[in-house]
C-alpha cells in the first residue's frame, strides 16, 4: 500500500469526510461552505504531499485523520478576524494594536446606543431633525474654548476636509520643516493635492521666520497652515513661527489660519513628567480659525478627527459635501461623548481613561508589578525559560511625544527549548493573542500596557506556549 498511486486512490472522498464524526458534529455550528472547503482543502493537501514524495502514515491518510485536520481548519476559518490582543509591548498607543483602549463609561455608552434606536439626528425638544454633532459640540467648546466644533472619522480626514473646504483651488502656505509624513506613507503634500490645494513651502527644514510667510502671501493664497510635528522633532539650530505669530499674519492679510495638532491633548501632562506640549485649549486661545486633532491618541477615545475653532470657519467646513462622506457613526459618537465628559473633571479623566492611567504609573509601581509577574512566570515555565526583571523604558507611540521615554521595568523571557521567534509566534496564536517585544534574543513583557486582569491570561498563554 506504499505505492503512491495506490495511496492516491485510497484518499477519502469529500462526501465521506463530511460524514465523519469530526466534521459531522460541526454541521449545526458552522456554515456548510466552510466544512466543504475545509474537506476539499484537506484532500488536496494530502494529494499534493503524496505527489511531492512526502511520506504520510496510515492515520494521516485515514478518513478520521483527514477529517480531523479539516475540522481544525474549518474552526480556524470561522474565528473572528478582529480579535482581542494582550498588549505587553509597553507602547501605549500602538497603532497596529488599535491605539487607545476605551474607558469603561465609553464602552457602556457604545453598548447602550448600539442595542437600541437613538436620537442621533433628532431634536427631542422640538421633535424636528437635528444634527448629529450637537451631541459633542457643546462639550468640545467647553473643553477647548472654541466657538464651534465638529468631527469626522479620523484626523487625516479632518485635515483633508478643512483644506478642501477652506482653500480648494488656492495655495496653502506651510513651513518646509512641518511637511510631515504620518503612518502608512500618507504625506501632508499628498493630502493637500488630494484636496485640490496647491502647496507653497516657505523657510527651510530647521528654520522658518515670520517674514517667510509674509513674502509668500499673494493673490492665490487661501490659507496659512501650521502642523505640529508630534511624531518627530528637529533639535539644535532651529526656529519656527508660533501659532499666535501666524494668527497675526493671517489677520493682517485677512486669511484663515489652521493648525493640525496631530495627537492633541486636553490636559497639561507636565505634572506627570511628560514634556510640554500645547493643549488644544492653548491652540484655540492663540486665535487660530481651525484646530484639528485625533480622538484615539492622547485623548484616549475612539478614532475620530476633531475640528474646533471659529464659528464661521466651522460652518464652512460643516456644509462641505465631503463632511457627509467622512461623518462619524452613532457608536463613535457615543464613545466620544462619554470620553469627553470625563474631561469635565480632570481627575476623573486621569483615573478612568486607560491611556492616561498608563502614563501615570510610576517606576516603583512598575518594578513591583514586574517582580510579581516574574514570580508567576517562573512557577509555570520551570527550566523551559529564564525569567528576569530588567529596566526598560516605554514609549507613547501613535506618533505622539516621539522623544519621550517612560522609565520602568519589564520581564525578559529567554526560552531554552525554542527560539524567541518561535515563542513569539506561539503567543500570537493563543486566545487571546499575546504581543510582546523581541530584543537581544529575549521576549520583553512590559506591564505598563497590561491590565491587571490580563496578567493571569498572559501567564496561562506563556505556559501553553513554552510547554506545548
Amino acid at each position: 500500500m506504499n505505492d503512491p498511486n495506490s495511496l492516491l486512490r485510497a484518499l477519502p472522498s469529500v462526501d465521506r469526510l463530511l460524514q465523519a464524526p469530526a466534521l459531522a458534529r460541526l454541521a449545526d455550528e458552522l456554515p456548510h461552505i466552510y466544512l466543504l472547503e475545509a474537506a476539499q482543502h484537506a484532500v488536496a493537501s494530502c494529494r499534493t504531499a503524496l505527489l511531492s514524495g512526502e511520506t504520510l502514515d496510515q492515520q494521516e491518510l485515514s478518513v478520521d485523520g483527514v477529517a480531523q485536520r479539516a475540522a481544525e481548519s474549518a474552526l480556524r476559518a470561522t474565528q473572528p478576524k478582529l480579535r482581542k490582543v494582550i498588549n505587553a509591548t509597553g507602547t501605549l498607543l500602538h497603532t497596529n494594536l488599535g491605539r487607545a483602549p476605551l474607558a469603561a463609561s465609553a464602552l457602556d455608552a457604545v453598548t447602550s446606543i448600539s442595542r437600541s434606536y437613538s436620537n442621533l439626528e433628532l431634536d427631542l425638544d422640538s421633535g424636528k431633525r437635528g444634527h448629529r454633532y450637537s451631541h459633542i459640540e457643546e462639550l468640545l467648546c467647553r473643553l477647548t474654548g472654541a466657538e464651534a466644533a465638529t468631527a469626522v472619522n479620523n484626523n487625516a480626514g479632518a485635515v483633508l476636509l478643512c483644506l478642501t473646504a477652506m482653500a480648494r483651488g488656492q495655495e496653502a502656505i506651510v513651513s518646509r520643516g512641518e511637511l510631515v509624513e504620518i503612518g502608512g506613507a500618507f504625506r501632508v503634500p499628498d493630502v493637500m493635492e488630494a484636496g485640490g490645494v496647491r502647496l507653497r513651502e516657505v523657510g527651510t527644514t530647521n528654520k522658518t521666520h515670520p517674514h517667510d510667510y509674509q513674502n509668500a502671501i499673494g493673490d492665490e493664497t487661501g490659507l496659512l497652515l501650521k502642523i505640529h510635528t508630534s511624531n518627530y522633532r528637529i533639535v539644535g539650530f532651529t526656529e519656527d513661527v508660533s501659532s499666535s505669530q501666524l494668527v497675526e499674519i493671517g489677520r493682517e492679510h485677512q486669511l484663515p489660519v489652521m493648525e493640525d495638532l496631530g495627537s492633541g491633548m486636553l490636559l497639561d501632562m507636565t505634572p506627570f513628567g511628560l514634556p510640554r506640549e500645547p493643549t488644544v485649549a492653548e491652540a484655540v486661545a492663540s486665535g487660530l480659525d481651525i484646530v484639528t486633532f485625533s480622538g484615539d491618541k492622547l485623548l484616549g477615545g475612539p478614532q475620530a478627527g476633531l475640528i474646533v475653532g471659529k464659528r464661521k470657519a466651522i460652518e464652512t467646513i460643516r456644509k462641505h459635501p465631503m463632511a457627509r462622506a467622512l461623518r462619524i457613526d452613532k457608536m463613535t459618537l457615543a464613545a466620544l461623548e462619554a470620553t469627553l465628559r470625563l474631561y469635565l473633571e480632570p481627575q476623573k479623566a486621569l483615573d478612568e481613561i486607560p491611556v492616561l492611567r498608563m502614563l501615570d504609573i510610576s517606576a516603583p509601581e512598575l518594578l513591583k508589578r514586574s517582580r510579581a509577574l516574574a514570580r508567576k512566570l517562573r512557577s509555570v515555565c520551570g527550566e523551559k525559560a529564564r525569567i528576569e526583571v530588567v529596566a526598560e523604558s516605554s514609549c507613547v507611540g501613535g506618533g505622539a511625544l516621539p522623544l519621550t521615554e517612560l522609565p520602568g521595568s519589564a520581564v525578559a523571557v529567554t526560552p531554552t527549548g525554542m527560539s524567541v521567534d518561535t515563542l513569539a509566534e506561539q503567543l500570537r496564536s493563543r486566545q487571546p493573542a499575546v504581543i510582546g517585544r523581541i530584543q537581544s534574543e529575549q521576549l520583553m513583557l512590559n506591564p505598563r500596557t497590561l491590565r491587571k486582569d490580563e496578567e493571569t491570561l498572559l501567564v496561562s498563554a506563556l505556559q501553553q506556549a513554552i510547554q506545548p
